[in-house]
């Protein structure tokens, strides 16, 4: 009797638990896309407030596209890329809003953004258009095209 006591309660707590399912592709990315494949090796850092930096992407071989975390704290992101060939950094800073997207206690807040503007040193980098400016959970469509200078 007491096991069946147990097993009861097993099956109401299971019952009671949330029956929201959270979102299976859940990350939150900033989805750039290369105009031409960068023909060279390509490095990003992230410039934190504190003076810290952080690798975002690591020596990557010919890019076609990245996608590229947010921090979900600041209106402006610094990040700084790198190339081995031409040898130079430029520097990125991408102006946004960070929005708190909450479904449900069981998922956690998640932060969308919306890209306000880029801004960018022409070292390396030819130009930066913004194609989507929204950035949720949807990483199908680039939200920014970055075009590399000419390495030839």
């Amino acid at each position: 009797m007491k096991h069946l006591v147990t097993a009861v309660l097993l099956l109401l707590l299971t019952a009671a638990c949330s029956s929201i399912e959270c979102p299976v592709q859940n990350t939150v990315a900033c989805y750039y896309q290369v105009n031409d494949t960068l023909k060279d090796t390509l490095t990003i850092f992230s410039h934190r407030k504190n003076g810290s930096d952080t690798i975002l992407l690591n020596q990557s071989q010919n890019p076609t596209s990245f996608k590229l975390p947010l921090s979900y704290q600041n209106g402006v992101d610094t990040l700084l890329f790198t190339t081995k060939r031409l040898a130079v950094t430029d520097t990125v800073w991408l102006y946004k809003n960070d929005m708190p997207h909450f479904e449900s206690v069981d998922c956690g807040v998640a932060y969308f953004h919306e890209i306000k503007d880029v801004k960018y040193t022409r070292k390396g980098i030819d130009s930066i258009i913004i194609q989507k400016t929204f950035i949720d959970y949807d990483l199908t469509n680039p939200h920014l095209r970055i075009y590399f200078k000419s390495r030839d």
